[in-house]
């Protein structure tokens, strides 16, 4: 990616990526043609015994879409972000299976695009912080804390497999300090990233 990439066109990107490994996996289980039909749940039969706890299921559970719609835009439209936020208050900390365990919540989401305005507004909203949040925030003592109580963090892989070292690279100069640290730990061979954090919205 050229660093003249907008955020709005790397998001594009990212959503039709998205949609094709979930119409690829659609056709692997069937022979249909090509269709983008939403997500396909993997089949799953048990071959262990059930849990003797069965939830009670009271409350319905977060309509899906609404979920999806969150957390896209919580990658860049602060606006639309705290509009679904008011309207369910619970999509905080809901997180979106974009397929094969991709988990991404809002705050994932804008961490990865840099998005300080829409996480300030998500942390202040109940969000929890974690490590890759942190990194692009700059939270040095607190990339350190994670690190000190499980070390093998430094491998671990954000939404859509984003590194710790990218969060903290996205995280531009306020982040530098986390980065230089990361690196002293375990060097890698960073790649320019198409955007740095900001707190206003990208321009068209």
């Amino acid at each position: 990616m050229s660093h003249s990439m907008t955020r709005r066109a790397f998001g594009a990107a990212a959503a039709g990526l998205v949609v094709a490994t979930n119409a690829t996996f659609a056709d692997q289980q069937t022979d249909a043609p090509s269709q983008t039909t939403g997500p396909v749940e993997s089949p799953f039969e048990r071959d262990y015994a059930a849990p003797e706890f069965k939830p009670a299921w009271k409350k319905p559970q977060i309509n899906r879409t609404l979920v999806q719609d969150f957390v896209i835009y919580a990658h860049s439209d602060l606006a639309m972000t705290k509009k679904l936020l008011e309207m369910e208050p619970a999509l905080v900390n809901a997180m979106m299976d974009w397929g094969a365990g991709d988990w991404e919540s809002g705050l994932g989401g804008a961490s990865h695009m840099g998005r300080r305005d829409i996480v300030r507004y998500l942390l202040a909203s109940g969000a929890r912080i974690d490590i890759f949040c942190a990194a692009m925030l700059g939270q040095l003592d607190a990339v350190k804390s994670f690190l000190a109580l499980e070390p093998k963090l430094i491998d671990a892989k954000g939404p859509h497999g984003f590194s710790l070292h990218f969060h903290a690279q996205v995280g531009g100069d306020e982040a530098e300090k986390v980065l230089e640290h990361l690196q002293s730990l375990k060097r890698l061979e960073l790649k320019p990233v198409p955007f740095k954090a900001t707190d206003s919205p990208p321009k068209s």
